[in-house]
Parts: C-alpha cells; structure tokens; sequence
C-alpha cells in the first residue's frame, strides 16, 4: 500500500501550482473543472517518487482555521530536498522571494535536518535534507 495522494483546498490554484513548480519541482496535470459544482482541481507531481498533490478549489469554500500547524488535522507537507545545503539555500530563495520562513534551518529533536516555510496559502512545508 502506498499514499496515492494528498489535497489541499486553495484560494488561487494558479498561483498555488506556480509556487509548488518552482520552488519543488513539481509537475502539473491538466486543470480538472466542474462548473455545475463550482470546483477546479490540479494533481502536481513530485519527480520521480510519483507522489502527487491535489490542490483544489471550490467557490464555497472560504475559510481556513488562523494557525493550521495548530489544530486538529492536517498539520504540514514535508519535502526531502536531498541535503542540508539543500535546505539552506531553499530557504534563503523563499525568504529572498517574500514567502513566510516560520522556522529556521535547523536539527530537530527527533534528528531531521529542515526549516518550515508556509507556502502562498498559509499551508506548512517542511523542507528536509
């Protein structure tokens, strides 16, 4: 068994799918709409691994709880960027590029190398060695 995807609801799917290209590498599928529903979608591909990301967005939905890595649910996206150095200089261009760095580069207590940055939407993203 394997996670086939996650997804996250999102207030501009374009926006939200640029960041995720440039900043991780990620590769989109075809723009999926449902007008009846008012619902839009794109599945973003993570290199090889094959892990997918649904960002999703529906006209309905418009709220999101103030301090998502503080409630109950999704907490945060982790991705492994292949080195400390790695990490370091992610961080710096996000920084460089206005994104929120909430937590700096640094080993954590259960010994992963990563900061937390919040990507357009407010959503946390690791960014491990």
């Amino acid at each position: 068994m394997r996670i086939e995807h996650l997804a996250l609801w999102v207030d501009d799917l374009e926006k939200t799918r640029a960041f995720y290209a440039k900043y991780f590498g990620t590769v989109s599928g075809e723009k999926y709409h449902n007008p009846k529903k008012g619902f839009s979608s794109y599945f973003l591909t993570f290199g090889e691994t094959g892990a997918r990301l649904e960002i999703m967005n529906r006209v309905d939905i418009t709220t999101a709880a103030a301090d998502r890595s503080l409630s109950k649910g999704y907490t945060h996206l982790a991705v492994s960027v292949g080195g400390k150095d790695v990490v370091d200089r992610l961080t710096e261009q996000l920084r460089s590029d206005g994104y929120t760095v909430a937590s700096e580069p640094r080993t954590t207590g259960d010994g992963y190398y990563e900061s937390l940055v919040l990507d357009p939407e407010g959503n946390p993203i690791e960014i491990v060695a």
